[in-house]
Order: C-alpha cells, then sequence, then structure tokens
C-alpha cells in the first residue's frame, strides 16, 4: 500500500496515459467513500472511460441491485459482480473502474484487479460514510434496525482488505476535483515507483 507523499514533479496527462498502459484503475471502498463521483472526474481528467460496476451488474441481471439481494440473495450477487468486474477487466481496460463495497473482500477479485489493475482505495471515516449514505434508501446491507451500527461493524470489516490496495486516500469533505488531484499525485508516484508494469497483462 502507498499513501501520497511530498508532492513530485507532475507528469504531463499524455505520460500518465503511457505509464498506465493497459491497465486499470479501479476505486475500491465503503458505500459513501465517493467512488462514482470521483471516478467519474479521475476518467474525465485523464480522457479513459468510466465504468460503474453496480450499474454493469443492474444490466447484466435487468434487475437494480436492491431486487437482486431480495429475489436472489447477497451470495448470487457476490457471484456476479465477481464475474462482471472480472470481464470489465479483461475486455475494457484500460479505464477508470468504480467498484461496490463489498467487491474487494472477494480473493479472486483482487487478484484479477492486481493483475489487470491499480487500486485506490477511497478511505473515509464512518461519521462521513453515515452522512453520506442516509441521503439514499436503495442501500440493502443496511436496512437493519441500527443502520449506523451495521455500518461500523462493515467498516471493521472490511478495512483490513481495503488497506491491500496499491493506493490510499482519504475521502474528506472536499470537493471531489481536491480528491481527484489527490489521486492523480498519488497515480504519479506510483507510476513512477513501477515502471516495469506499464505493459499489457
Amino acid at each position: 500500500m502507498m499513501t501520497i507523499a511530498e508532492p513530485i514533479e507532475s507528469l504531463d496527462h499524455t505520460e500518465l496515459r503511457a505509464a498506465l498502459g493497459q491497465r486499470a484503475i479501479v476505486l475500491v471502498g465503503m458505500m459513501g467513500s465517493g467512488k462514482s463521483s470521483v471516478g467519474r472526474r479521475l476518467s474525465s481528467r485523464l480522457g479513459l472511460p468510466f465504468v460503474d460496476a453496480d450499474t454493469e451488474i443492474e444490466t447484466a441481471a435487468d434487475m437494480t441491485i436492491p431486487e437482486i439481494f431480495a429475489q436472489r440473495g447477497e451470495t448470487e450477487f457476490r457471484d456476479g459482480e465477481r464475474r462482471v468486474i472480472s470481464r470489465i477487466l479483461m475486455t475494457r481496460a484500460p479505464l477508470v473502474l468504480a467498484t461496490g463495497g463489498g467487491a474487494f473482500m472477494n480473493a479472486e477479485t483482487r487478484a484479477r484487479i492486481a493483475q489487470y489493475g491499480i487500486s485506490i482505495w477511497l478511505k473515509a471515516e464512518a461519521d462521513v460514510l453515515m452522512r453520506r449514505v442516509r441521503k439514499r434508501s436503495n442501500r440493502p446491507l443496511l436496512q437493519t434496525a441500527d443502520p449506523e451500527e451495521t455500518l461500523r461493524h462493515m467498516l471493521a470489516e472490511r478495512e483490513p482488505f481495503y488497506a491491500l490496495a496499491d493506493l490510499t486516500l482519504m475521502s474528506r469533505d472536499a470537493p471531489h476535483d481536491v480528491v481527484v488531484a489527490d489521486a492523480v499525485a498519488a497515480l504519479e508516484q506510483h507510476l513512477r515507483a513501477t515502471p516495469g508494469r506499464s505493459d499489457t497483462p
């Protein structure tokens, strides 16, 4: 795992794209961490396609995620999630991919992301996450008697897995463009440190 260090001489986006090669930039983290919002802006900044894994899952199943959970259960949802993410990475990279909060828990998915991409954990405190997710009611895993306690339990369970990501960024209450700038800086530093990985997997 790498976190942002001191500023370095900036690569222009053409150089960054070249150093990225055929790899994907994969955003991981909890619901409410800003993966989709940051991902869209990051993809625009770098001139890459943006894909939201949850949207792709819904399209493949012709159902919303709450419907999948209600009708098929979490186990089947996770299996579909694994297949969809694998297909996206193997056939559509380079791109920016926002994953669902539980996707990085799957060992096969982590391995596939490591093979075909660079993972960025958007890390946020529980209070920040809860404030954001309260704005939406379509979170199947938070349909409990105590959503805040459920979220804190999920965060504690998942953080050791998120920490395996290549890069870690704090998702704080700042304009998304600030987090995007942090992401670009972290990617530049990471790509300078791992120049040999720019080839197509």
